[in-house]
């Protein structure tokens, strides 16, 4: 443990404490070496970091090993193609860090890595770092990626979104290393909510930055953002549907209803009508996502919906889904679903035997493959966030967020850069430690973040 960052969790739910203790004991399972460098990799049979996942999952995993939190995103940026493109994956081969650039495989980096920027000190240097290589890649993401010249940016192959084996996709190919789209295929170019949505969380991270530099450009990257934006919302949202759909070679409109709308909201691409018109008339839908077990893949009424238990995202229930929405709900002042999804992923690990496997059946929530997958990571982190983001401390956006759900008594403490933070909670009201100085009690079932001064800035309701 690094003599500067530490978290403890001790609750008198002996369930919830079990589940804790066992995510912990499981992540551990998944930190390599690459070369000299600690990294965490995704685990579940995944011996690579990529960067769909492990940006995320590294600056989550931060408090418990910062040194593989770095590298899970310093790797990504120092292996940056001269023309901006980031690598899909990083792998070791024959003792080689060997960057891969055949798909684009998702893209949860610029929020984790302004994390990183906060927990490790507030380096300007790294902060420049990270600006020069955001504007890079959202150059690069225009310059390659809008072939019709519409405005909206486009997935090559199936990789590129990270949906392995989704019917969606037809026979487009799975991964693509080439500037330019494949030839003669009818379901790719396909102008995609996700790729525009890699390009507002650049711009929209950059403009954080350029507030924090003072370089004079928040404003611009600001309206490049809403750019961004308004392209997704004229081009592949429905209104009468609230819910965006991709498009096919030639604009033909997909009818597949995915949960894709739901990374888009974790990336913030959505405006809050947006958001809170797919959660109502979808996400909360019983014929649809909310299924028995949550977040399928599909729509569970949709003709593409499959329930298969090999890797599929045409279908079953993911960890990842489960990890992103964690975030998504956050953005948009969603947190009352967080108790909700939590108690349904936590009945699944717990009644699999603690399996913490990629994908779970949404109807009766049994764990596909858990012989080989016990150990995937994002299902693993995904536990660990629910539990720090119901229960515990974490950064937000520049800030610590202190939750502390109503229920069990428990204590919470985070060791930060020589600052101890805390909760002790009784069930019903908090005592917080922030930064050292104990505060009045609090309510429980909120979550609070502080002024410098230690008055409640703002709070968010878990009912």
């Amino acid at each position: 443990m690094h003599p500067n960052v530490a978290q403890h969790f001790a609750c008198a739910d002996s369930r919830l404490q079990t589940m804790w203790d066992k995510a912990l004991l499981a992540s551990r399972q998944n930190l390599r070496f690459f070369k000299n460098r600690k990294v965490l990799v995704e685990g579940g049979g995944y011996e690579k970091i990529w960067l769909e996942t492990q940006p995320m999952g590294g600056e989550m995993y931060f408090p418990h090993d910062p040194e593989a939190a770095k590298n899970n995103i310093l790797l990504f940026m120092e292996h940056q193609r001269p023309d901006g493109r980031l690598p899909g994956s990083i792998a070791l081969l024959d003792g080689k860090i060997v960057p891969q650039f055949n798909k684009l495989q998702g893209f949860c980096f610029p929020l984790h890595a302004m994390n990183l920027y906060y927990l490790t000190g507030e380096s300007k240097e790294y902060l420049r770092q990270l600006e020069d290589c955001l504007i890079r890649f959202d150059t690069w993401l225009h310059n390659t990626r809008d072939t019709d010249g519409d405005g909206v940016l486009e997935s090559f192959c199936v990789y590129d979104t990270g949906e392995d084996n989704a019917l969606r996709y037809g026979d487009a190919p799975c991964w693509w290393e080439e500037d330019a789209p494949p030839q003669g295929n009818s379901f790719v170019p396909m102008a995609s909510m996700d790729i525009m949505s890699f390009s507002f969380s650049c711009r929209s991270t950059l403009a954080n930055i350029a507030d924090l530099l003072k370089n004079g450009r928040q404003e611009e990257w600001q309206q490049k953002a809403k750019a961004v934006q308004h392209a997704l919302i004229e081009k592949l949202w429905d209104r009468e549907k609230a819910a965006c759909f991709d498009l096919y070679p030639g604009g033909r409109r997909q009818t597949v209803l995915t949960h894709n709308n739901l990374r888009c909201m974790y990336w913030e691409s959505f405006t809050k009508e947006m958001a809170q018109a797919f959660v109502e008339k979808h996400l909360l839908n019983p014929r649809e996502f909310w299924t028995p077990l949550p977040l399928p893949s599909v729509a569970a009424d949709d003709p593409l919906f499959r329930n298969v238990p090999e890797n599929n995202w045409s279908g079953q229930c993911e960890g990842l889904t489960y990890q992103r929405v964690l975030f998504a709900l956050e953005n948009y002042g969603m947190e009352k679903y967080l108790p909700l999804l939590a108690e349904k992923l936590f009945s699944a690990v717990e009644n699999n035997s603690y399996a913490f496997t990629q994908q779970y059946d949404p109807f009766t929530a049994a764990a596909s493959l858990k012989e080989t997958q016990a150990a995937y990571g994002p299902t693993i982190l995904a536990v660990l966030g629910y539990l720090t983001h119901l229960y515990g401390i974490f950064p937000h956006k520049g800030v610590l967020r202190f939750s502390a759900m109503s229920g069990p008594a428990y204590t919470f403490t985070y060791h930060l850069n020589g600052q101890t933070h805390q909760i002790e909670s009784d069930g019903r009201q908090a005592i917080i430690t922030h930064a050292g100085k104990r505060l009045s009690p609090l309510p429980c079932g909120f979550s609070y973040t502080f002024c410098p001064d230690g008055t409640v800035k703002s709070t968010h309701s878990f009912t």
